[in-house]
């Protein structure tokens, strides 16, 4: 995505019509018919997220697009959340996004994962209706205040001088339609990765009545905070099957890797999501899970998932009928391999501006992420931080003690990556700090203040929610019995009667087997009403089981932050510099990641820790020399 306006206006041919071959110009003299503040160029789960983000935050915004009626195409996989990827969804959404509003509105099958484990870690999840979504994404986008969407293929930019205190050896003032430059041409830095996909099964050729059957939660929670109930009812929403592969699956796989392009191919391939081939190559000897989704309410198509597979058409159905369940099963589309090009992700910003050149950002497959919620999650940032940077706003930065989003990011930016990069839990390090139930709190109050990107009933929604659970925790902790009351007030409750100290609401509901409704009816006064409204009394749950871990982790992330708010000079030139003991291998790493802070600096691989203090001395004395000649200057 770009942005372009300075001060300057923006030409755009009207909607529904392909551009013509022009330029798009910010000092254009010739009389336009439209003004653009940010250009979105892709109308994916990037685009789609970005374009919606600046124009929420003010910016007369263009999203230019191949076509229309691909805006919300779910490319791959008929699903949005999971582990790591539910948490991305509840950031999301709590920056005002898209996907989690939208997905509650068209999903077919919700059910939060990994509830065997702590809230920190649950994956909330969805089956969603391919047709609906991108009916209801098209309807939110085509309807956005600020936002303008137009077909068209842009294939260069518009370069100009770059703008005084600002990285970067050029900016971007427009794009060039119809004419051919590259990335790479510019300087970035271009590698290949590959994923692949499964084939798609007749849903009436496959014997369901064998398998094990998996039927949503009841009740279903929904992906975003602004919803109370997803769209459809429990019963009515479609089951999921699972299967699993059998030893011939095996000797199919082994007899022909020569036929496996993806096998052939050096590219990298991703790790957690691996094709069928690369898991028995892997694991051999294993039974692997195959999941049965569901494509649409009324779909005749069933997704494997787990059976991405790049073999022969033939060979496909070989295999296919070796899998219980499937023996009958009707392949209507093959599976197949995809490489794409991506451009290392260490030449952007945690704002994700580019490196190279000023007011161009990149966000999503371009930055060697796979997923919907991954890109999701940058466009937002990217679309926010595009606006901002028209007004001449500090950037909208999410940190990795902040949320999800800010571990994304910052693994991207100082770490790169050289494989489909997935966001998983054991990514991120305060997991339970960065919880989906508390990601409002954590980021709803800075996106307004900071990015003015948050519409009111959001704010007002987050508001609400935050002062009545600052007051439920204070009833629970001003309620106090002894533990011999409380346990003829809750005999389901382990609750010791030899504890002497007077013992709080609040301790008693960390037991597994007290909730709040438990609770409130042995006290109804004043925890009734905190039961009122069920997503209130679980977080009050989820709050509780929580309060006393997170004072030991909070003095953890205060530790992060401070050098965090180190803050490296933006215009420091890691290959020039003097008076500092860096090695060229430092060096090289440090100026082509350019990291923000000494934190980021820090994580860089193959930035040692001597160079990391080395390089915060050098800054520290370079800003004293400074601050002493302004002194100097001002006496």
């Amino acid at each position: 995505m770009f942005l372009l306006r300075d001060r300057g206006r923006w030409a755009a041919a009207s909607l529904g019509k392909r551009l013509p071959s022009c330029r798009l110009r910010s000092d254009s003299a010739a009389p336009c018919r439209a003004h653009f503040d940010v250009v979105v160029i892709g109308g994916g789960h990037a685009g789609t997220e970005a374009a919606a983000a600046a124009a929420r935050c003010g910016s007369r915004t263009l999203l230019l697009t191949h076509r229309v009626d691909t805006i919300g195409q779910m490319s791959c996989n008929p699903s949005f959340g999971g582990i790591g990827k539910g948490h991305l969804m509840r950031e999301v959404d709590a920056l005002d996004g898209l996907c989690a509003r939208i997905c509650d509105q068209s999903g077919i099958h919700y059910k939060v994962l990994n509830r065997r484990k702590g809230p920190a870690v649950w994956g909330l999840r969805a089956q969603i209706d391919r047709k609906l979504y991108k009916q209801n994404m098209q309807k939110e986008i085509l309807n956005t205040p600020l936002l303008t969407v137009q077909e068209g293929a842009v294939e260069d930019l518009v370069l100009t001088e770059p703008e005084p205190g600002y990285a970067g050896k050029c900016r971007v003032s427009g794009v060039i339609l119809g004419l051919a430059q590259t990335l790479e041409k510019l300087g970035f830095v271009v590698g290949r990765l590959k994923t692949g996909t499964p084939p798609r099964l007749a849903k009436d050729s496959i014997n369901f009545n064998i398998l094990n059957k998996h039927t949503p939660d009841d009740p279903s929670i929904p992906f975003s905070f602004l919803s109370e109930t997803v769209w459809i009812k429990p019963e009515d929403q479609l089951p999921c099957y699972l299967t699993h592969t059998s030893p011939r699956v095996d000797e199919i796989v082994l007899a022909n890797l020569h036929l496996n392009s993806h096998i052939k191919e050096t590219t990298r391939g991703p790790r957690y999501c691996p094709s069928i081939e690369s898991k028995v190559l892997r694991f051999p000897n294993r039974l692997h899970q195959v999941w049965l989704e569901p494509e649409g309410m009324d779909s005749d198509l069933i997704y494997p998932q787990g059976l991405s597979v790049t073999l022969p058409a033939e060979l496909q159905e070989k295999m296919i009928a070796c899998i219980r369940g499937l023996e009958k099963a009707r392949m209507v589309h093959p599976g197949y391999g995809v490489q794409y090009d991506y451009l290392d992700p260490r030449q952007i910003s945690p704002s994700l501006e580019t490196h190279l050149v000023q007011r161009l950002f990149f966000a999503g497959q371009i930055n060697g992420t796979t997923g919907y919620e991954e890109a999701a999650a940058q466009g937002v940032i990217a679309g926010i931080n595009a606006s901002l940077r028209v007004s001449r706003k500090p950037p909208f930065i999410v940190s990795r003690t902040e949320g999800y989003i800010g571990v994304l990011i910052d693994d991207l930016t100082t770490l790169g990556t050289s494989e489909p990069y997935r966001m998983f839990t054991s990514r991120v390090e305060f997991r339970l700090s960065l919880r989906p139930d508390n990601a409002d709190i954590r980021l709803t109050f800075r996106a307004h203040k900071d990015a003015g990107c948050v519409s009111p009933q959001r704010y007002e929604r987050a508001s609400w929610m935050k002062s009545s659970l600052e007051e439920g925790m204070s009833a629970l902790k001003s309620i106090e019995f002894s533990s011999s009351k409380w346990k003829k007030l809750i005999p389901q409750a382990p609750i010791s009667i030899n504890r002497s100290p007077p013992v709080s609401a609040l301790d008693v509901l960390k037991y597994e087997e007290v909730d709040m409704e438990l609770l409130a009816s042995a006290v109804p006064e004043p925890l009734k009403k905190y039961t009122a409204y069920r997503e209130l009394a679980r977080r009050l749950k989820i709050e509780a089981n929580y309060e006393s871990v997170l004072l030991y982790q909070l003095q953890e992330i205060k530790e992060v932050q401070r050098d965090e708010a180190f803050q490296l000079p933006q215009d420091l030139d890691y290959l020039t510099i003097k008076d500092v003991s860096l090695s060229q291998e430092v060096r090289e790493k440090l100026h082509l990641s350019r990291p923000q802070t000494i934190g980021a600096a820090s994580r860089i691989p193959g930035v040692t820790p001597a160079a990391v203090v080395n390089l915060l001395r050098f800054v520290k004395a370079a800003q004293q020399r400074q601050a002493g000649v302004t002194e100097h200057q001002t006496n």
